[in-house]
């Protein structure tokens, strides 16, 4: 408690969404959802002022649609500050550096005040980052004004998305910001490429970027019917038909995996012969491993890619990572070190061409996964000893066994469903990326599982006005 305490002076004057002093009408909390929508893709499409056209790699290109960002405009940092300072505060309480016992009203709200520091420090720090490393023209060029009110820019917009994920966390709308960000900038990415009217030149003739689009309009332009099928199917540089096939068979296995729970028969104290249930999922912790671990191999990414602009000759520099410009894209893509093997093979040619960085890469994706969905199980709340205060806190016992052994018998479980669930999430990320979805496996993943939390926190709330009702 001792480093929570130094911040304590500063809760004062963070920002901060008062807790509604009322119980919020379902069509409110929609209402409140909407209005965090529309301000998140606003921000999506205002320019920032002052960039110069940058030719520049791209350091998050493959992270963007799972940071909720996009390039050049007020949401360039989308929701990476939240998710690096959660992973930061994740760490330090689960390697014990701070204690905190979120039973505690008082501790819960410090360190919710730490953290909420720490996204508004990554936030002005990752702004002078972006600025310093040239993403929006050369320093010199620009000019300390510009340079000065692009990072601005982009703190304010931080302190906006950081504002509005508080404000629905506290009950005003449905979920969190991050959730909501995540899920609508997947969701756009994925129909996007699936209908795109874009029209690109490969070589080949003028194609539409939609594979869908690509999938009539190929077979009816090109002579070749059969080879011109084959090209929306398969075709390399663009969405194929392939992609959204396999888009969707991610969606539904993550579905499927959804429903897997263990129900624990329990019975209530305080009401003779009532009787429930109590599930564990598969899923104990939702998606927050793969968000994580998102913001982890993020960061590695750009970290490595600004030491390896300023210090590409350094042995040390290309242990950590090598990177090269795609010939394609022009994007900045990892071909050594370590931001080479936590990244995922591009093709079934890469797969077959350097197995051992396939292996490498589902090793670390699983382990990863399954380690962080137990440290964020520990320091959220939702471990055996915390569960079972929470149940001997409502008079609920698990039948057969005594009020003292709750959290015995939970013990048994909660471990196992975090460590296998994390495991299975990474699992799926890997299976989708290997067969090239759209958005990426972790997009797709973090996006059907917000979607169905979602489902259940509005399926919850609506029988519970049909319940007030009667």
């Amino acid at each position: 408690m001792r480093l929570l305490q130094v911040i304590k002076p500063l809760v004062g004057v963070l920002p901060e969404v008062v807790r509604p002093g009322r119980k919020i009408p379902f069509q409110e909390k929609v209402g409140y959802t909407v209005v965090t929508l529309l301000v998140f893709l606003v921000c999506c499409q205002v320019p920032l002022y002052g960039i110069q056209t940058a030719k520049s790699s791209d350091p998050f290109y493959w992270m963007r649609v799972i940071l909720a960002s996009n390039r050049g405009t007020l949401m360039e940092l989308g929701i990476s500050p939240l998710i690096s300072a959660s992973l930061l505060m994740q760490l330090l309480a689960g390697s014990n550096v701070i204690e905190v016992n979120h039973s505690v009203k008082e501790e819960r709200a410090l360190f919710s005040a730490a953290q909420k520091l720490f996204a508004i420090l990554f936030t002005v720090i990752m702004a002078v980052a972006y600025v310093v490393a040239g993403m929006y023209g050369d320093l010199a060029t620009l000019g300390a004004g510009n340079a000065v009110l692009i990072v601005s820019q982009l703190s304010c917009a931080g302190l906006v998305v950081i504002v509005l994920d508080e404000m629905l966390q506290k009950g005003y709308g449905f979920g969190s910001g991050v959730s909501l960000f995540i899920a609508t900038n997947i969701c756009e990415t994925i129909v996007w490429k699936a209908f795109s009217m874009t029209t690109i030149n490969t070589g080949n003739g003028t194609e539409f970027e939609g594979a869908l689009i690509a999938l009539f309009h190929l077979p009816f332009s090109r002579p070749d019917k059969l080879r011109a099928l084959k090209e929306a199917l398969y075709r390399q540089h663009l969405p194929n038909v392939t992609n959204l096939l396999a888009t969707v068979l991610t969606f539904i296995m993550v579905i499927y995996f959804q429903g897997w729970k263990v129900e624990l028969p329990v019975k209530y104290q305080k009401y003779r012969g009532q009787q429930g249930l109590y599930p564990i999922r598969l899923f104990y912790t939702a998606n927050m491993p793969i968000i994580l671990q998102t913001a982890l191999v993020s960061n590695i990414y750009f970290i490595s890619q600004l030491l390896h602009k300023r210090f590409a000759s350094s042995t040390l520099v290309r242990l950590v990572g090598a990177w090269e410009a795609d010939g394609v894209s022009g994007q900045m893509v990892p071909v050594g070190g370590v931001a080479y093997y936590i990244s995922p093979p591009r093709s079934l040619a890469g797969i077959l061409g350097d197995p051992f960085h396939a292996v490498f890469y589902i090793v670390f994706v699983l382990s990863s996964c399954a380690l962080l969905s137990k440290m964020w199980m520990e320091v959220s709340g939702t471990s055996p000893k915390d569960v079972a205060r929470q149940l001997r806190d409502q008079q609920v016992v698990i039948k057969g066994h005594r009020d003292t052994a709750i959290a015995h018998v939970l013990n048994r479980y909660i471990p196992t469903a975090a460590a296998l669930g994390g495991m299975v999430i990474g699992a799926l990320t890997v299976v989708a990326d290997f067969l090239g979805a759209i958005g990426s496996g972790t997009g797709i993943l973090l996006a059907v599982t917000i979607i169905y939390q979602y489902y259940e926190m509005i399926q919850k709330e609506a029988s519970g006005m049909e319940g007030a009702a009667m």
